[in-house]
Parts: structure tokens; C-alpha cells; sequence
């Protein structure tokens, strides 16, 4: 009896713990809590695979735009390695000229004190025989070895002053071939720098005619599927005897540009014409 006290305590505490697990159990023996939890564990696995599938998609696009910005830079980079070396190119040429321009300057100097040398010993055969024509009025006229001299001397000097000017003109006409030279592959470079142009500007016309005649195979992943289709309308570019018969099937159609039922064949591709409705446009990509 002396325990009874204590017995009854333990007792209502072991009937309140009991009486909260039964709280707490009482949700799990109602009908619709396992279908309950079950969609709230869906819920919760849907959430977490879309969170993974965000967080890969979110890496697989900054991988992408990673590669797209180090394709970018590979691009800049070589744009402004072209750029510099056509900068180098273009001051190589110019120091070349400016080389090729000084030394032919030069070698304008020299001719013209060479010219001048000679105009110098003209005048001094005419000053001696002025001079010579005077001093014999007053009756004095220098010995023939003095004329035999001075004779000797100045065809020495003519005969060297000939053959600097000679070497001088040889200099000028092979400094000009090779400036002439130059200036050609200068004149060719840029003939071809503007043919590499038309060449890219054509094909990128075809590309995009291509493009709205066949669809662009980078957008349409199916594309060779048409390549049966390809290979039918170019048969004629590898096949002599597909292009006469398609040439025979069209001439039976050539008529005048004037004639009344009919018009000329088109030199080109004939490109679709844009829809005209909505419901053509539905159709068209």
C-alpha cells in the first residue's frame, strides 16, 4: 500500500506516453495517409530530379557557352593574327619601296654629277679654245704637246665619266624592274584578295539558296534524307549523258521571250515566294 502512490504516477505517465503514440500513430491507421504519402514522396523525388535535371542543364549551358566564348576568342585571335601579318606584309613592302626608292635616288644623284662632270670638261674644251684663239691673235700659240696633253686627259676623263654613266643606267633600269616587279605582285595580291571575295560571296549566295531550296542542314538534322533528291537535280554536274537528256527535256519547252503561251526559261534558281497567308505560313519554317 506504502507503493501505491508511486504506482499510480508510473502508471498515468505510461498512459500519457501511451495516449501521444497513439496521437501519433493515428494519422497512419487512416485510409488515405499511405496514398498521401506516397504522392508527397513523389512529389518530393519529382522536385529532387528536376533540381538535378536545373543543375545539369545549368552546367551543360555553361559548358556550352564556355565552348562558344573559347570558339569566339579562337576566332578573334585568328582575325588579329591575319590582321598582323598583313600589317607586316604591307610594312615589309613599304620598307622595300622606300629601300628600293632611296637607292635609286642615289643612283639619279650620281647620273647627275656625272652629267654635270661632263658639262664641266665641255666647258673647259670650249674656255681652252676660246682662250687658245686669243692668245694666237696677239701672235702666241702653245706647243702641240700641251694640246696632245690636255687632249689625252680630257678623253681619259670622258671614257671614265662613260662608263660610270653606263653602270649608272644598268643600276636604274634593274631597280626599276624590280620596283615594277613589286608593284605587279602588289597589283596580283590584290586581284586575288579581291577574288577570294567574289568566290566567298558567291558561295555564301549559293549557301543561303541552298538553304531556302533544300532547308539548312544545320537546323533540319534529317538532311540526308535529301540527298537522294541532291544527287537527281545535280546528276546533269557528273553524268554527259544526264545533261543532254535534261537538255533535250527542256529544249522541248524553249520559246520565244514574246511568244504569247509561254516565257523564257530563268537563268537561275527560281527562290519560293513568301506565304501570302496565314495558313501557308503555318507550313513553312
Amino acid at each position: 500500500e506504502g507503493d501505491q502512490p508511486g504506482w499510480a504516477r508510473a502508471r498515468e505517465e505510461a498512459e500519457a506516453e501511451l495516449q501521444q503514440l497513439r496521437e501519433v500513430v493515428r494519422p497512419l491507421r487512416e485510409p488515405g495517409y499511405e496514398e498521401a504519402l506516397r504522392r508527397k514522396a513523389e512529389r518530393a523525388r519529382k522536385r529532387r530530379l528536376r533540381l538535378q535535371r536545373r543543375k545539369h542543364e545549368a552546367r551543360a549551358a555553361k559548358e556550352e557557352e564556355a565552348a562558344r566564348a573559347a570558339e569566339r576568342e579562337a576566332k578573334i585571335d585568328q582575325w588579329r593574327g591575319k590582321c598582323i601579318q598583313e600589317v607586316e606584309e604591307k610594312n615589309r613592302e613599304r620598307e622595300l619601296k622606300a629601300a628600293a626608292d632611296s637607292v635609286l635616288s642615289e643612283v639619279r644623284k650620281k647620273q647627275a654629277d656625272t652629267k654635270r662632270m661632263m658639262d664641266i670638261l665641255r666647258g673647259l674644251e670650249k674656255l681652252r679654245k676660246l682662250r687658245k684663239e686669243a692668245a694666237a691673235r696677239k701672235g702666241v700659240c702653245p706647243p702641240p704637246s700641251a694640246d696632245e696633253a690636255f687632249e689625252s686627259q680630257v678623253e681619259s676623263l670622258k671614257t671614265l665619266l662613260k662608263t660610270r654613266t653606263e653602270l649608272y643606267e644598268a643600276e636604274e633600269r634593274a631597280l626599276r624592274v624590280m620596283l615594277e616587279g613589286e608593284q605587279e605582285e602588289e597589283r596580283k595580291r590584290e586581284m586575288e584578295k579581291k577574288q577570294k571575295k567574289e568566290r566567298e560571296k558567291l558561295l555564301q549566295q549559293k549557301l543561303e539558296m541552298d538553304s531556302k531550296l533544300f532547308g539548312d542542314p544545320a537546323e533540319f538534322p534529317l538532311g540526308h534524307l535529301l540527298q537522294p533528291f541532291r544527287d537527281y537535280y545535280l546528276q546533269a554536274e557528273h553524268s554527259v549523258a544526264a545533261l543532254i537528256q535534261i537538255r533535250h527535256e527542256w529544249d522541248q519547252y524553249l520559246v520565244p521571250a514574246d511568244h504569247p503561251e509561254g516565257s523564257c526559261i530563268p537563268p537561275g534558281w527560281v527562290l519560293p515566294s513568301l506565304p501570302t497567308n496565314d495558313t501557308w505560313a503555318t507550313a513553312v519554317r
